[in-house]
């Protein structure tokens, strides 16, 4: 059993370049599972021993247990994955999850700040002080790029392109794309960065991270968070906003002026078209208010 786990893992981080925060994801959830199926009523210590009685008993567990819809959703996808990674390998002759339904996921419209609030957000630091230009250059950038936040915290000074307006993004599995960074954002970033050399002058230090903390090290994403939420309280904006609320509404706010749904999906760097579409119900939610509120027969 760990073997086969441990050849999986494998597979994740070196054929299908996972990242390490995907890969620590299947660990947790699988071992969850091992354990579970060790524990059973017909207890397997090979995978060749488990079957789809298993795995259904395992997903009553965790209902019982109180588990969200989306979390079994995930780990019976884990385990659909590792089995077919087995079947594959030829460990197994078949998938004992193959056929077993998990909860449907109720797709809840994503957080975001409307262009008026996301104004005062971006408003809100100091320029007159480095930390102040370091988090303008933050905001500004997530927001005119749509990163996510390990995107922001990963970039470093070769990754950009500030004459051309781009820089380079590694996103979920290492995958790359061009950003756009526009106007407001390049000079944000130009006047911070201008900033960043003298204080690492001053510190006598070296880093290659665009932004980087008091000591000169790479700023973490949960900096990141805890600035976004001193700014929000500052601005008096909800308080629920997280670095990935401005992604969130960078995708929308361009669909709201009329991009292409494609040349968002590209921007965000989503594989699937049909992760970007949630942010089509937004607009069409917005759309229905406006005729509620606008209409004489509504």
């Amino acid at each position: 059993m760990e073997d086969g786990l441990a050849r999986f893992l494998r597979h994740l981080a070196l054929e299908r370049n996972a990242s390490e925060h995907t890969v620590k994801a299947y660990r947790e959830d699988l071992r969850q599972a091992i354990d579970f199926f060790r524990r059973h009523d017909r207890p397997v210590d090979k995978p060749t021993q488990i079957t789809s009685r298993h795995v259904r008993a395992y997903l009553a567990w965790m209902h019982q247990q109180g588990y969200a819809r989306t979390t079994v959703a995930r780990r019976l996808a884990a385990l659909r994955s590792w089995f077919r990674f087995l079947c594959r390998d030829g460990h197994l002759d078949a998938n004992p999850a193959d056929g077993l339904r998990g909860p449907r996921r109720h797709r809840s419209l994503p957080h975001l700040l409307a262009e008026s609030a996301m104004e005062r957000l971006l408003s809100a630091p100091d320029p007159s002080t480095p930390i102040g230009l370091r988090d303008r250059a933050i905001l500004e950038t997530i927001y005119s790029a749509g990163l996510r936040v390990s995107e922001l915290t990963g970039l470093d000074i070769d990754d950009l392109d500030l004459d051309d307006g781009v820089a380079t993004i590694r996103g979920k599995g290492k995958r790359e794309r061009l950003a756009v960074l526009g106007r407001l954002a390049r000079q944000a970033i130009r006047r911070w960065l201008a900033a960043r050399d003298r204080w690492l002058e001053r510190l006598r230090r070296d880093c290659n991270a665009v932004f980087i903390n008091k000591n000169g090290s790479r700023l973490s994403s949960r900096s990141v968070g805890r600035l976004l939420a001193r700014y929000l309280a500052q601005a008096g904006l909800d308080p629920k906003t997280s670095p990935h609320s401005l992604r969130h509404s960078f995708a929308t706010h361009l669909l709201d002026r009329g991009a292409d749904i494609r040349t968002v999906q590209e921007l965000l760097g989503h594989r699937s078209l049909a992760t970007t579409q949630v942010y089509t119900h937004v607009t069409t939610r917005k759309l229905q208010d406006t005729y509620q509120q606008a209409h004489p027969r509504a």
